[in-house]
């Protein structure tokens, strides 16, 4: 029987993949699964390195198969003793660490529901989403339980060294029973304490389709060791960074404390990753950091998500690491549906394009009235489930070759004097300044066009009249006369979702409400 995993090329992808086949890749089957089992439980004889945490502050954690599968068995035992019943929701606020990684994947053991949050979150964004998750236990750490609202205290665990100890009190095997029907994680995306996006609930069972995306879009294949800097309370870092290599037996990298390239850099060659998955947002920090040639690299797969990669960054990778970096897109509620293959000999990476559909998914852009665009116009991005075209809320196009290329979200598109214009476009264009670190773009209101590109810049030049013209001249010249930013507003950094996009909602909301303020009498 030959597995997916043993396919490495466009073609056989193509010819070979089927759903039947992504569940031969699992001992568990369409009735009773549990993904701690599968992606820890069953990789425990071996010994191998499960992960290792390349830190921020302090020495770097590896941590074997066998004690992840001991420790979050004693979490599933624990949890049992404190009345913990099978389907109660469990959140976890800790970074990457023994301590996360047993409790997540205890609590999944025990039939319970994993709730992952993000240690940034400030009490207003805790609070939502407690009140919305209603935990019969969170598991934080001390620094964080001042912002832990009091009600929810008497039910909370500090997963300090006295916990881990604590644990040794209980058996270190645990029999995981669960129906793949069962819910295993509820996950919240990204988004703003006034607008607390539902969680996204999923399924035992969510392990087996996550594996499309592992095959097609970061190119996961026995052998490999895999870094994704990702924070595991967000969708990437969890499902693709976690989850997904897990469930392989693969070793696998993570990062914990606040995020700094040149740390990345060094733990990329000190533990031999050879396979890496990260937001755009990371690549153009490893370019800007200006450390990357004094490492030395085993890197053969690079894979992107979140938002386009600029130019100027690819360019960084291919002289960097020689390779093409792979994009891989998709939404939480559609998952991922376009890849670029990556390790696939016989597919080429085009600069700038999302790739082409996963195995067996239709995917395609539309105009106004439903209809495919032809290659080169702009419409919206659509696919296929359950018998009808559903939006993704993305612009794209096609080229002749059947590759699609990102054009914005629908509401980051800029309409001036008549002219659509794409923000991602501006944004590369500008990102081709040698002295500009980071940039994003949006419309705003004119009184003569409808709306005006302005641009918000971070650099360490001094924001004078010479750069903006700089900035401007080189946007006419790589795009056209119309498409240049009108306004150029600098500042020290832009707002980012948690998952390292560019958060330009935030950055009209800002400029209407200086607007507003400007106009006040």
């Amino acid at each position: 029987m030959t597995r997916l995993t043993e396919y490495s090329s466009y073609a056989d992808a193509q010819t070979f993949f089927s759903s039947e086949k992504l569940w031969e890749l699992f001992e568990g089957d369409r009735q009773r699964l549990n993904i701690a089992y599968e992606c820890v439980d069953r990789h425990a004889a071996s010994n191998h390195t499960a992960v290792i945490v390349i830190r921020a502050d302090g020495a770097d954690e590896v941590i074997s198969y066998q004690e992840l599968s001991q420790r979050s068995a004693q979490v599933a035992h624990f949890l049992q003793a404190r009345g913990v019943q099978p389907g109660d929701r469990v959140a976890v606020m800790l970074e990457p660490s023994l301590a996360f990684y047993a409790s997540i994947f205890g609590i999944i053991k025990a039939g319970a529901i994993a709730v992952p949050l993000f240690t940034l979150f400030g009490p207003d964004g805790l609070r939502l989403r407690l009140q919305d998750c209603a935990p019969a236990l969170l598991i934080t750490i001390s620094a964080k339980i001042d912002i832990v609202d009091t009600s929810m205290r008497p039910h909370s665990v500090l997963a300090d060294a006295a916990f881990i100890a604590s644990l040794d009190q209980y058996p270190t095997s645990f029999a995981a029973n669960t129906l793949a029907e069962d819910y295993a994680i509820f996950q919240y995306t990204s988004g703003t304490t006034r607008e607390l996006p539902e969680a996204v609930r999923h399924k035992h069972r969510s392990i087996v389709t996550l594996m499309v995306a592992a095959l097609y879009g970061t190119g996961l294949r026995p052998g490999d060791r895999y870094m994704c800097p990702s924070s595991p309370a967000w969708g990437h870092g969890l499902w693709h960074g976690t989850l997904a290599p897990m469930a392989l037996g693969l070793t696998i990298g993570a990062f914990a404390g606040k995020f700094d390239a040149g740390t990345l850099l060094r733990g990329l060659q000190d533990h031999q990753f050879t396979n890496i998955s990260a937001a755009a947002t990371h690549y153009r920090m490893m370019k800007n950091s200006g450390v990357a040639q004094r490492y030395r690299y085993a890197l053969n797969k690079m894979s992107f998500t979140g938002e386009p990669i600029d130019s100027a960054t690819e360019e960084f990778i291919e002289q960097t690491f020689g390779l093409r970096v792979c994009s891989m897109y998709g939404t939480t509620e559609i998952g991922v549906i376009l890849v670029s293959y990556p390790g696939a000999q016989d597919f080429p990476v085009k600069h700038g394009s999302l790739g082409k559909a996963i195995p067996g998914a239709q995917v395609q852009v539309q105009d106004a009235h439903s209809k495919p665009c032809p290659p080169g116009v702009t419409g919206d991005l659509m696919v296929w489930r359950k018998g009808q075209w559903l939006a993704t809320k993305d612009l794209a196009r096609t080229d002749a070759d059947g590759y699609f290329y990102h054009g914005g979200r629908a509401d980051d598109v800029i309409i001036s004097a008549g002219w659509t214009m794409s923000a991602v476009e501006i944004e590369d264009a500008i990102l081709k300044h040698p002295d500009v670190k980071e940039a994003a773009a949006i419309g705003v209101p004119d009184a003569l066009r409808g709306q005006a590109v302005k641009a918000f810049v971070v650099s360490s030049r001094q924001g004078d009249d010479l750069f903006v013209k700089e900035i401007q001249e080189l946007v006419r010249a790589g795009l056209s006369q119309h498409e240049y930013p009108r306004q150029i507003e600098f500042t020290t950094e832009l707002p980012k979702t948690p998952a390292g996009k560019v958060h330009r909602k935030k950055l009209r909301e800002a400029h209407a409400a200086q607007t507003a303020l400007t106009a006040a009498p």
